[in-house]
């Protein structure tokens, strides 16, 4: 195959999302004097933990934490909102981010991104880590009325950038919704693989350094 375009996922594969977090709940809880009345490791591990690696939406996370620690003087909506206004600003990306994305474009690669989640705030997100000129599409599930594993998003994503599944790759962490969900649609599959997935996903190929990504695609330019 030749590769024309890389289509990207954006949590646990661009952006470094539980570093993030904890990140952005450890200044949180210092900040705001209503959660001080648990100490601060046990209330961030717990946020964490509630949070399932991003599977949980933070309205419930934070019920679930002032029902727990019996926190008062503050209310879970303004927790929430401080999240979702404030989040973007602690977005960490993975190492060798810039670098993997800089050979790409550079061999002319289209590259896009495919994520789920809220138009808006993860839009916010993505453009924190200060890629966005690299990108010639970004399609989020909440935008396009579509969500991974729908292989109808995949296919948006591709007739947009006027590419073929045969010469496109998907990179992504999750086994379902990135690797075998592209896969379905002819697409070639590489895992980002991280410590919190252990399952083995069906992939053409599996990374863990961003870096790696390089020496796939190498080969494949002018096949």
């Amino acid at each position: 195959m030749t590769v024309e375009s890389v289509f990207f996922d954006l949590d646990g594969t661009l952006l470094d999302r539980d570093a993030s977090l904890a990140a952005f709940v450890q200044d949180q809880y210092e900040y705001c004097a209503a959660l001080q009345v648990v100490e601060k490791a046990t209330f961030v591990e717990r946020f964490i933990e509630l949070d399932n690696h991003g599977s949980v939406w933070k309205d419930k996370v934070y019920q679930q934490l002032i029902a727990e620690y019996a926190i008062r003087n503050v209310e879970w909506p303004q927790l929430l909102h401080d999240y979702i206004s404030n989040f973007h600003k602690y977005c960490i990306g993975y190492p060798n981010l810039v670098q993997m994305l800089t050979w790409l474009k550079g061999n002319h690669i289209k590259i896009a991104l495919v994520s789920n989640g809220f138009g808006q705030f993860q839009y916010d997100n993505f453009k924190a880590l200060q890629i966005a000129p690299f990108f010639h599409e970004v399609f989020i599930s909440e935008w396009e009325g579509l969500r991974k594993p729908d292989p109808a998003i995949f296919n948006r994503a591709l007739a947009q950038l006027g590419v073929t599944a045969d010469r496109a790759l998907f990179v992504g962490d999750h086994p379902e919704h990135d690797v075998r969900a592209s896969r379905t649609v002819g697409m070639t599959a590489i895992w980002k693989r991280n410590d919190r997935r252990e399952t083995v996903a069906e992939a053409d190929a599996v990374i863990d350094d961003l870096a790696e990504l390089i020496d796939i695609v190498r080969p494949l330019l002018n096949e």
